[in-house]
């Protein structure tokens, strides 16, 4: 490990329960700090609960997370910050091209299936639940991954799976897939993060 800590920027779009998980996992770390949370959306619930939790909180316009966007705002905050590590905790945005490539092998994401499955451009949240209830299948899971220029097909570094039940509503399958990105997820990036 380096003679600092490893400083992570959390990106979110929702309520923020995976940016808290990471918050809480890495608070009294030695050597791994959450150190900013950059949303897309001004009136996201992350908002609150990093602000609760004394994390600074920006907001940055969605034209800096359009495909073919220079990302020069999100990338200035990022090397202001010091930022060592990118992780995606329920953002729904797109990374611009130089991002991942500034950062390359240092900005993960989780999605709430067995990726390449219910992967893609519409995949979030309870439309992936509900496109894996459709299809009848017997396991979903969480999928750990690397980002890269496409969506959802970045290098898998874990994965964990649970069952789907015959009775499974989206609500229900998602609290299950919840507790796995919440046991999960701090513990892989801790992984990542004592690489760099």
């Amino acid at each position: 490990m380096k003679d600092k800590k490893c400083r992570i920027a959390v990106l979110a779009s929702g309520e923020g329960s995976n940016a808290e998980a990471l918050v809480h996992y890495f608070a009294t770390h030695q050597d791994i700090e959450v150190t900013l949370m950059v949303s897309n959306k001004e009136h996201a619930g992350v908002h609150a609960r990093m602000k609760r939790l004394g994390i600074p909180c920006h907001t940055i316009g969605k034209q800096e997370w359009q495909p073919g966007s220079a990302g020069n705002q999100i990338r200035t905050l990022m090397e202001n910050e010091g930022i060592d590590l990118i992780v995606l905790a329920g953002f729904l945005g797109y990374i611009p091209e130089t991002i991942v490539k500034a950062y390359e092998g240092r900005i993960v994401n989780i999605h709430p299936s067995l990726l390449p499955k219910y992967g893609g451009k519409g995949m979030w949240g309870h439309h992936v639940h509900e496109a894996v209830i459709a299809a009848n299948e017997t396991v979903s899971g969480i999928t750990i991954h690397h980002v890269s220029e496409k969506l959802d097909e970045g290098t898998i570094i874990f994965q964990a799976q649970c069952e789907v039940l015959p009775n499974d509503t989206p609500d229900s399958l998602a609290a299950r897939i919840h507790k796995l990105e919440h046991e999960h997820y701090p513990h892989v990036v801790e992984e990542l993060a004592t690489r760099l």
